[in-house]
């Protein structure tokens, strides 16, 4: 995660607490730490929060986060005029949810992941490793056009394909990328779960009906149901209901809403 809420850290580190009191002032704390291990930034009443590169090193060191190369700061996201902040809050809330459904710590998510693709680089605005030991891919969106949207998924397809890096091991049968990267030892896992998550935005229809109109064009891209399952659900559902629960729709395959545990045999 690259900014955050008090609001919502609180959510995620201290859910029994009352109020935001005690996140405000362990937040404080660190800013006046010397290097500050976090920084703010304010917009309409409301402060953001993101760790600084001295957090960043300090929670590597800690082993809170994985020694990931070329992690940057949510400090420009923050300070965003644009989308880009709210893009951020709203990918956080659903990390959120993930964590209060037990189906993935909030620590076992990565933001941004560069995957290469024979059409192109491929870079989810998040991958998560689940509970179930399972990845999953998310997107969220905001603002983004259907053509968009489904060019992503077009990176997706081929992604699916993209051969492994490196030169291999002459004792097994070739892997692509993502069964290096994702499926383990496990040759019959299947691709991960992409998921897409709708928010609100201000001048967009409501995430509901983007929702459905996504579903109708992926309904056209038969191709793509052969061997991609596509989850789709809308934010203010999620936070509501939770993760784990029937909020979820299998993109061009299936009309009710189910948990994701739920979904049918080969979905």
């Amino acid at each position: 995660m690259r900014l955050a809420t008090p609001r919502q850290l609180k959510a995620l580190l201290l859910p029994h607490q009352q109020g935001t009191d005690h996140v405000r002032r362990a937040l404080r704390n660190l800013l006046e730490e010397s290097p500050a291990l976090v920084g703010r930034s304010h917009r309409a009443q409301q402060s953001y929060w993101y760790c600084t590169p001295a957090g960043l090193a300090e929670a590597a060191a800690s082993g809170e986060l994985a020694p990931t190369t070329g992690r940057t700061t949510g400090k420009r996201i923050a300070a965003s005029k644009t989308g880009l902040r709210e893009h951020g809050l709203a990918l956080v809330d659903t990390v959120i949810a993930f964590h209060q459904a037990e189906m993935a710590d909030h620590a076992d998510w990565r933001v941004e992941v560069t995957h290469p693709t024979p059409a192109g680089t491929l870079v989810p605005d998040a991958v998560v490793l689940q509970a179930n030991g399972k990845s999953a891919f998310v997107e969220i969106d905001r603002t983004m056009s259907y053509a968009r949207l489904i060019n992503k998924l077009e990176r997706y397809d081929a992604y699916r394909s993209a051969p492994a890096a490196g030169r291999g091991n002459a004792a097994r049968p070739p892997r692509s990328h993502w069964q290096e990267t994702y499926a383990g030892p496990d040759l019959d896992r299947p691709f991960p779960l992409v998921l897409f998550v709708f928010a609100p935005a201000p001048r967009r229809a409501a995430p509901a009906t983007r929702e459905a109109a996504f579903h109708e064009r992926v309904h056209q891209l038969g191709s793509v149901r052969h061997w991609l399952t596509v989850a789709t659900t809308t934010l203010p559902l999620l936070t509501k209901d939770g993760a784990d629960q029937p909020v979820w729709r299998i993109a061009g395959r299936d009309e009710e809403r189910r948990a994701l545990a739920a979904r049918p045999k080969g979905q």
